[in-house]
């Protein structure tokens, strides 16, 4: 015979469970002391600590089964690509890494940006309206048989003039697969 669960027990620890876990997250938040500015201690707690940035990287979906390979530009890739373009943006899984994705376009102008991405071995086009404008606050690049979009995720990260933003570069093909990569988008001069 099986024993039978009882429900009342069953609340029960669930509720026991439930509030030992909302006791734990009450203490205080561990303590790490840095250097700040010349050289004085500061203390950051999880609560003042910048949120950190979960790595995004959702395999190809859909379409033929084939995966989508965008693969980094090379110095040659970019100088080869002749983009017209005062400020430009690109997108790279890392701030170390070489651009997945590279636009240029003119700040205030309806004029569409231009840029290039590398599928696999081969260089694409792609395009995206609204100039630079639209292109900084994440957009939609189209190209030949893809779909790119760029959406932010996150705050800059540093200062200066054209800190790097959290961003992820969703890959649509026109035959329904779709990737997802995480990293960060970067516009300026």
């Amino acid at each position: 015979m099986k024993p039978r669960l009882d429900l009342r027990t069953l609340f029960l620890s669930a509720t026991t469970i439930a509030l030992a876990l909302s006791a734990c997250s009450s203490q205080p938040a561990e303590e790490k002391a840095s250097a700040g500015p010349g050289g004085a201690a500061e203390v950051v707690t999880a609560d003042t600590a910048p949120p950190a940035i979960k790595p995004v990287d959702i395999p190809t979906r859909g379409g033929d089964g084939s995966p989508i390979e965008l693969t980094a530009l090379s110095e040659a890739d970019v100088g080869g690509a002749r983009l017209d373009g005062e400020l430009g943006c690109s997108f790279a899984a890392s701030a170390a890494a070489q651009p997945l994705l590279l636009a240029k376009g003119n700040v205030a102008s309806q004029d569409p940006a231009r840029g290039i991405v590398k599928v696999g071995d081969t260089i694409e086009t792609v395009s995206a309206n609204g100039g630079f404008d639209a292109m900084a606050k994440g957009t939609k690049f189209f190209g030949k048989g893809l779909q790119l979009r760029v959406a932010l995720t996150g705050p800059a990260q540093g200062g200066g003039e054209s800190p790097p933003r959290p961003a992820t570069l969703t890959a649509d093909r026109a035959d329904g697969a779709q990737r997802v990569f995480a990293g960060l988008w970067q516009c300026g001069p």
